[in-house]
């Protein structure tokens, strides 16, 4: 027993040095390089007023009853187990959600990377007039709004007064309104928005790879594009493949606006309802502050999951 207690002791002993040792380093290297420090900090300064404190503030809030007119009071995991065990609106969200996901986010990953490469072999004045046609959509405003004119409920809708002068259907549907087929629509969309900012950073990376490892490549044996693309192109562009699966991952996740105006919010017997419109009614409509910062927070702990994952399997380190 004192042999352990000494050799744990002298363990801990040793440790310490190795700490205060890597604070006198950093410290060091703060004062060498102060210009870089001081070029930082104020990127550093919001990204930690801004980022940093309000997710630390939102778990915080999560293990409280909070409904903005009294202080936060400590209930523990009580949000929690509600939201897990008893919220079946959540589970429908976590389930629409997670659909979404799943189909939009890699169908608008790859289309985007396909896309920016066939752009990239386009003439440089031609390959400008196209990125901006197809990255149009994805930051105008509002403007899915043309969706609703398409699946219009009465016969003026484009798709219902086709389909009635073809003859496969004989009366309007009201598409937005029909939970089996408003979240089909909604997905289709969000692809349709989809190419932003993650297609740009395609389309860069393209543009950045080194042309002598095509010349390289071609003597080593490699024969066709897609050769190229898979042992050239895709490892050479891994920050940008990080970048974009990184933003489609949130971006995916967060769905919210093209869902409540295409399908109402509510949506009918939720069927468009998500985990951000959840939140939404709890946190903007309700004022449970705590149970919303709950679902931020569990919303949260997803993304950053699905964002390490993507790291791993593309392999940027």
């Amino acid at each position: 027993m004192q042999t352990q207690t000494g050799l744990s002791v002298s363990s801990n002993a040793a440790a310490r040095p190795d700490f205060s040792q890597k604070l006198q380093r950093l410290w060091r290297d703060m004062k060498k390089n102060k210009a870089m420090y001081g070029l930082m900090a104020p990127y550093m300064i919001l990204f930690t007023l801004f980022t940093v404190l309000p997710v630390a503030t939102s778990i915080f809030l999560s293990f409280t009853y909070y409904n903005i007119i009294e202080p936060p009071r400590f209930i523990g995991w009580e949000n929690y187990k509600l939201l897990l065990l008893d919220d079946d609106v959540f589970l429908i969200a976590v389930k629409n959600t997670l659909m979404f996901a799943f189909i939009t986010g890699p169908l608008s990953y790859f289309g985007a990377l396909l896309l920016a490469w066939f752009i990239n072999e386009l003439k440089p004045k031609v390959r400008a007039v196209a990125t901006l046609l197809f990255y149009a959509p994805s930051i105008s405003a509002n403007v899915f709004f043309i969706w609703t004119y398409i699946f219009q409920a009465d016969s003026y809708g484009f798709v219902n007064s086709s389909l009635m002068r073809l003859g496969i259907i004989k009366e309007p549907v009201a598409w937005l309104q029909k939970p089996e087929y408003n979240l089909y629509i909604i997905m289709l969309v969000a692809l349709w928005m989809s190419l932003g900012t993650g297609f740009l950073a395609f389309i860069a990376g393209f543009q950045n790879i080194d042309k002598t490892l095509y010349e390289a490549g071609a003597i080593d044996g490699i024969k066709n594009r897609w050769q190229e693309l898979y042992l050239i192109t895709l490892p050479s562009m891994a920050p940008q493949l990080v970048f974009a699966a990184v933003l489609q991952i949130a971006a995916s996740f967060a769905v919210s606006d093209v869902a409540a105006q295409l399908a109402g919010f509510p949506s009918p017997l939720y069927s468009a309802h998500t985990i951000v419109l959840h939140m939404v009614d709890y946190g903007n409509i309700r004022y449970e502050m705590g149970y919303a910062s709950a679902i931020a927070v569990v919303l949260f702990s997803i993304t950053v999951a699905f964002g390490q994952f993507a790291r791993r399997v593309i392999k940027a380190d």
